[in-house]
Order: C-alpha cells, then sequence, then structure tokens
C-alpha cells in the first residue's frame, strides 16, 4: 500500500493532467452533435491507424542489445 501511495504522490501532476483530460474528453465527446459523429470517429481512426503502423516499424527497427 506504501508503495502505491509513494507512486501517487510522486507522479501527482501528471495523475492530475490525466484525471482532468478524462473529465474534459468527456465534457467535449458529450456536446458534439450526431451529424459530426461519423466523420470525427473516421478521422480519429485513422490517426490511430497511422500511430500503429509508425510504432510497428520503429520496433521492426530495434536491435537487440550486443556485447
Amino acid at each position: 500500500m506504501g508503495n502505491i501511495l509513494g507512486f501517487f504522490l510522486l507522479h501527482r501532476e501528471a495523475i492530475f493532467i490525466v484525471i482532468l483530460s478524462i473529465f474534459l474528453g468527456i465534457e467535449v465527446i458529450s456536446h458534439v452533435p450526431a451529424i459530426l459523429h461519423t466523420p470525427l470517429m473516421s478521422g480519429a481512426n485513422a490517426i490511430h491507424g497511422v500511430v500503429i503502423i509508425g510504432a510497428i516499424i520503429v520496433m521492426g527497427m530495434l536491435r537487440p542489445p550486443g556485447p
């Protein structure tokens, strides 16, 4: 229990930003009209696809540490 509390105390600014981002995201998403939902989701899916492909390329280029 002490380790968890220590982690939260050490990273409290980052945790605060994540929690604030969650509330902000919920607020923004709840105010998007239905007519915009499909184009926005299409753009978000495209961005995620590019990020995943980039991550796969980067991981494929890694070399194991050698002597």
